[in-house]
């Protein structure tokens, strides 16, 4: 998929090799992006990237990730800014749009482009608040536990019952990525939550952090962060998910940025209240 604008902007599918100016950019803005979400991006759909280019030299990015038939994510949504104001931005939507199809498409947006993102057909769900904090000292709790790859068929399954869409390709990836630690929590054989902390360019990210109760997200939140005590570590969690907010704000941690969950149609229901810290901001 192509797409030749002003200024000789051409826009194209972008390969992983393309994902450090991407994830460059998404550092410059404050996204915090991990520090290997690529490969795990790319293996979930691997003509979801766009890039922008002006004689060759990226300009602009964003991301369209499909989720089976029915949904999509936008993510990534890039410009440099000193090339900002030319249409660069809104040509590269545009096409890279076009990769959803008729699918559902949700997004993450800042504060100062939501008001763009509804005249585009998005609409609000909730606030996303980013909580930043040092770790405080804790102890891991004996009933939660490393992923192992016997799990991963029931995590794929609690994963889907807390998303809009199932993601087993992504997931596979995200559980092993380097540096990334993944732990589970059971009950009677049932997950109950599980969580997965990865470096970030700024700070240690927690994301997901899913769990049936309040009791089983503390439990894991402590075992994702007993050795990182005193390293900065974000959890990006809805604001409607009081138990969420109170845990991040139990552990001293306060609010360092704000986006918007935002869809253009309905999407499946899932177990929103499960839902204490969101995986990531790029995809979801």
């Amino acid at each position: 998929m192509t797409s030749p604008a002003r200024e000789n902007l051409v826009v194209t599918q972008a390969g992983l090799d393309d994902w450090p100016v991407i994830s460059g950019w998404a550092a410059a803005e404050g996204w915090n992006p991990g520090l290997s979400d690529g490969p795990a991006f790319f293996a979930q759909d691997p003509e979801g990237f766009f890039l922008g280019r002006v004689d060759g030299e990226p300009v602009s990015a964003i991301s369209v990730v499909n989720y089976g038939a029915e949904y999509a994510f936008l993510g990534c949504y890039l410009v440099r800014p000193d090339l900002r104001g030319r249409g660069h931005g809104l040509t590269t939507w545009k096409t890279a749009l076009a990769h959803a199809g008729h699918r559902t498409v949700g997004l993450d947006g800042v504060v100062s482009q939501q008001d763009n993102y509804r005249r585009s057909g998005f609409e609000l769900d909730h606030r996303t608040v980013r909580f930043t904090g040092a770790a405080p000292r804790t102890e891991p709790p004996a009933d939660v536990h490393a992923v192992r790859p016997a799990d991963l068929a029931d995590l794929t399954v609690y994963d889907g019952a807390c998303c809009p869409a199932d993601r087993p390709r992504f997931l596979a990836r995200w559980l092993t990525g380097p540096g990334h630690r993944a732990v589970l929590r059971r009950s009677g054989g049932r997950v109950t939550g599980y969580g997965v902390i990865r470096p970030g360019r700024d700070a240690l990210r927690v994301g997901p952090l899913f769990a049936d109760t309040a009791e089983d997200a503390r439990a894991l939140f402590a075992a994702l962060t007993a050795d990182a005590a005193g390293h900065e570590v974000a959890v990006d969690v809805p604001e409607t998910n009081a138990a969420g907010v109170a845990l991040a704000e139990q552990a001293g941690f306060r609010p360092s940025f704000e986006t918007a969950r935002m869809y253009t149609g309905p999407v499946r229901p899932f177990a929103r209240e499960r839902v204490f810290g969101i995986t990531t901001l790029e995809l979801g």
